[in-house]
């Protein structure tokens, strides 16, 4: 399955981003979906995952309550609305699929492009 992130930019502290991953190839509803962050200088961490029929969803405690994944297997997209942005939250975005519902990256065998998310003022 190939993936294609977007919707990454420059937003203000506080401020709102919409982030999408858009699938094509395999059947897009047999993988469960994460979302990845790396800063640089720092290892890529987990953010965001969602089960295959989007029943599940699990975030990392950092994101909690403000940021929010969601799937659309009609329409092969998985989004992360993130919001109330703070600086910390800085980083190549990435998309990830995998057969296993798990926050290790080393199990997610499909990679999309990193969005840049900037939060600053």
């Amino acid at each position: 399955v190939q993936l294609q992130a977007s919707g990454g930019g420059l937003v203000q502290p506080g401020g709102y981003l919409r982030l999408s991953c858009a699938a094509s190839g395999r059947t897009f509803s047999n993988y469960h979906v994460g979302w990845f962050r790396q800063s640089p200088g720092k290892e890529r961490e987990f953010v965001a995952r969602i089960s295959r029929g989007g029943t599940s969803t699990v975030y990392t405690d950092s994101v909690k309550g403000r940021f929010t994944i969601s799937r659309d297997n009609a329409k092969n997209t998985v989004t992360l609305q993130m919001t109330s942005l703070v600086p910390e939250d800085t980083a190549a975005y990435y998309c990830a699929a995998g057969s296993v519902f798990t926050m290790s990256r080393s199990q997610y065998a499909y990679w999309g492009q990193g969005t840049q998310v900037t939060v600053s003022s």
